[in-house]
């Protein structure tokens, strides 16, 4: 059953809620600490009175002392539970996205550009983590409006009246500024991740643009959205500094206007000097929107973040089952598959006997790696079905799935602090026996042994050509022998000779027994050791059959002279 989408505000409370006790502490601080404000003018207000008419004050005076106590205690703890709070949800947060987008895979990178990626979840997960702590010092910040609000009314029900007509006219003014906000906000992000996705993009490929000389180009393509940053940072600025100088306008004139009809009520008899204190102290406390207009700014942020939190979070992960694969040697089916978006193959069915290399041949977008991605679920087809042994792919308990199948890519990522970490990375770690092992069948030994410390030489120190890093690549994958071995043009930058003595591997008498092995091949060299072709054409598998058979078709042997 399909998760509901997640939503912004959605994202914001379950993501407070992994700030834990420390936001009770937040909320109690803040909490305490508007009403102890709330209070203080009451108090002094009342010890003013008993003072000018002789009466006792001391435990009013003490009291006065208690509430500034409290008062500055809140902030204290405001200022600890806040940050504290704020850490603990961004970094529950980020592990959370990290391990969605590592769950969706292959899904991810194709909705979202590597820099947006990481700015969603660096930049917008700080936002997002900091959500409840803005939210509840806004409504911190608006507590002391409300309960001057009561507290007017109790003092005198005229002067609660000129309060409120006065805030309704700022509350339209603070909800219009946080719509606002979040829209301008949410593009603002947009443009700063588009920049972050073209400046990873740059720096990935700045070897090619300082050798195309197309330097200035470059910086212009990955600058371009600074105009719309620019609008929508403007923008910002605008409408807070709108709402900022019509705070500074209204609220003012709104205290003045209280004060001035406090004055006619003690003028008339109607209140006592402490009353009057009292009144034009709650007329300060209520017209201290600034804050809460910084708060509701920053909340703002947090919402247009969460949106595109949610945006992430919406990407399907994977969903394994729970069946074990039986003993089998790594037959692979194809039933009826269809994938791809369009669709690259359509309808094909293809069945690739246990313990056999089977070349995949084909034009540049016949289909080849999504074929690769299919046979190990690394994505799942629209229609049809995929089976390894017998079991369909999606039913499989992904550890026996991961045991079972391995890959080797074209351009390897070495993950790992040592290139023997890069080696040993799998569902399980390898020994270094089978490390130093799969290093020498893939011909990767002689110059790891030439490193400053050998398997043990931090990656950072190891400067490998492509060539050298498929080789790595491809003994990070005979370290880990499974059932399936899927080669997706894993030997492409390899030279003829070393390519040969990896291929004598594969289809020797050295290589593991039971396994079946898928390789994606663009050399008839590759082809031609494999026990079969599977030769794909119009999103179908044209022929299954050995190389030196299909040779005699000019359509196949055009397919390596592309």
């Amino acid at each position: 059953m399909d998760q509901p989408r997640p939503t912004a505000d959605r994202i914001l409370l379950r993501t407070a809620g992994h700030g834990g006790p420390w936001v009770v502490l937040l909320v109690v601080a803040t909490v305490a600490g508007a009403v102890a404000e709330l209070l203080l003018p009451a108090a002094v207000g009342v010890a003013l009175d008993r003072v000018l008419t002789a009466a006792p004050a001391t435990g009013w005076l003490i009291g006065c002392v208690l509430l500034i106590g409290v008062i500055a205690g809140g902030e204290v703890l405001t200022d600890i539970a806040s940050g504290v709070s704020g850490a603990r949800a961004t970094s529950w947060l980020r592990r959370h996205l990290v391990a969605h987008v590592l769950a969706a895979g292959p899904h991810t990178t194709r909705r979202f550009e590597a820099g947006d990626l990481v700015s969603r979840i660096v930049a917008s997960g700080a936002d997002v983590g900091g959500g409840a702590t803005q939210a509840v010092l806004t409504l911190a910040a608006l507590l002391p409006a409300i309960g001057s609000v009561v507290a007017l009314l109790v003092i005198d029900p005229w002067l609660a009246m000129t309060f409120i007509s006065g805030m309704a006219v700022i509350g339209v003014l603070v909800h219009g500024f946080v719509r606002d906000a979040t829209d301008i906000t949410a593009r603002y992000q947009r443009s700063q991740a588009a920049i972050a996705a073209g400046l990873l993009d740059a720096l990935t490929g700045a070897r090619t643009i300082a050798a195309a000389g197309t330097v200035r180009r470059e910086c212009a393509r990955v600058l371009a959205p600074l105009s719309a940053l620019r609008v929508d940072g403007a923008g910002m600025w605008r409408t807070q500094t709108t709402m900022s100088w019509r705070a500074a306008l209204v609220m003012p004139s709104l205290q003045l206007v209280v004060i001035a009809v406090a004055g006619l009520e003690l003028w008339w008899d109607r209140l006592s000097p402490g009353e009057l204190l009292a009144a034009s102290r709650y007329a300060v406390l209520g017209g201290g929107l600034t804050a809460a207009v910084t708060f509701a700014n920053r909340w703002a942020r947090a919402r247009g973040a969460a949106q595109r939190v949610a945006d992430l979070l919406a990407t399907p992960v994977i969903r394994y089952g729970a069946a074990r694969l039986p003993e089998g040697g790594g037959r692979l089916e194809f039933r009826g598959v269809t994938a791809g978006d369009p669709p690259v193959l359509s309808g094909l069915d293809l069945t690739i006997p246990a313990g056999l290399t089977v070349a995949v041949v084909g034009r540049s977008g016949s289909g080849k790696s999504l074929l690769a991605a299919l046979a190990g679920r690394l994505v799942d087809p629209v229609a049809g079905e995929v089976r390894l042994d017998g079991v369909q792919l999606s039913t499989v308990d992904r550890d026996a799935l991961r045991n079972a199948v391995t890959y080797a890519f074209a351009r390897p990522v070495l993950i790992g602090d040592t290139v023997g970490d890069a080696i040993a990375l799998g569902p399980y770690p390898a020994a270094p026996a089978a490390v130093r092992s799969a290093a020498r069948a893939a011909c990767a030994e002689e110059f790891i042994a030439r490193m400053p410390a050998g398997y043990a030489t931090p990656l950072s120190a190891a400067p490998m050509s492509g060539g050298e890093r498929q080789r790595v690549g491809l003994a990070r994958a005979f370290a880990h022998p499974g059932r399936l071995l899927i080669l997706d043009d894993a030997t492409s930058s390899l030279d003829t000779a070393t390519e040969s003595r990896v291929a004598a591997v594969l289809t020797g008498h050295t290589r593991t027994p039971s396994q079946t092995r898928l390789v994606i091949a663009h050399r008839a060299s590759t082809a031609a050791r494999a026990d079969l072709v599977a030769w794909l054409q119009d999103g179908k598998v044209r022929a299954l059959a050995p190389h030196h058979q299909l040779w005699h078709d000019p359509d196949y042997r055009a397919v390596f002279h592309e």
